[in-house]
């Protein structure tokens, strides 16, 4: 179990969240409500806060294997080809180099970048640059992913294929996952809960659970289910 107790200082409201293991939850909000700032302090990469922070019990004090994130920008090495940036995901991994040219392959083919291989992040669109990022994060099957707007750059098609793509690895790996999204059709598609935050002080409104079963299918979803991320409600039917 994850659960998160207050925030930084400046941004955050003091305030409880508990997210169990295995669950996927989604934090949609206005810009400026602090949903990324929330994401680096999961990830610790920010350390100065009032509060704690746990993973199974232990408090978080620094980046961890454990946990594995993608940001909104790819933030691919340059000098790296697509396999290279993708293998930066396992520098910690116990893996003979075999083992980590086999991984890196799943997970570029996954991707659809398989004639890409030996590319730089130069002759990539954004979108593919993206999906390299998305490969990287989840190349050492992390128990927690943390996801930061990673569609945000794709176009429609592709942002399908890598939400179906996400849920399949998830279900394989029964990974815990936090996104951070605007788009709250997406988080009603993928997510088990969706928390809803508000700015200034950044905090939880409401948390929403999502009682549609798995697979779900897109042409279901209508108006009437997200005006339920704004009303009293605690959960979408």
């Amino acid at each position: 179990t994850l659960s998160s107790s207050s925030a930084a200082s400046d941004v955050y409201k003091r305030q409880n969240l508990d997210i169990a293991e295995g669950e996927f939850v989604a934090i949609v909000g206005s810009s400026g409500c602090g949903k990324s700032t929330l994401l680096r302090l999961l990830i610790g990469l920010d350390t100065e806060f009032r509060g704690q922070i746990r993973v199974d019990g232990k408090a978080v004090s620094g980046i961890g294997g454990e946990r594995g994130i993608v940001f909104q920008e790819h933030r691919l090495f340059p000098w790296l080809t697509v396999a290279e940036n993708i293998g930066l995901g396992l520098v910690n991994e116990p893996l003979s180099a075999a083992e980590r040219q086999q991984r890196v392959g799943e997970f570029i083919e996954l991707v659809g970048l398989k004639d890409f291989t030996r590319a730089y992040p130069h002759q990539l669109s954004g979108g593919m640059a993206q999906r390299v990022a998305i490969a990287r994060g989840l190349v050492a099957s992390p128990r927690i992913l943390l996801l930061d707007e990673p569609f945000g750059a794709l176009d429609a098609l592709t942002r399908q294929q890598m939400q179906d793509e996400l849920l399949a690895i998830r279900e394989r790996a029964k990974i815990t996952t936090v996104l951070v999204t605007h788009d709250v059709e997406e988080a009603i598609f993928l997510a088990d809960r969706v928390v809803v935050m508000e700015p200034r002080p950044g905090r939880i409104k409401r948390v929403v659970e999502v009682a549609l079963p798995h697979p779900r299918q897109r042409s279901s979803f209508d108006s009437v289910s997200y005006t339920h991320l704004t009303l009293p409600t605690k959960r979408i039917v």
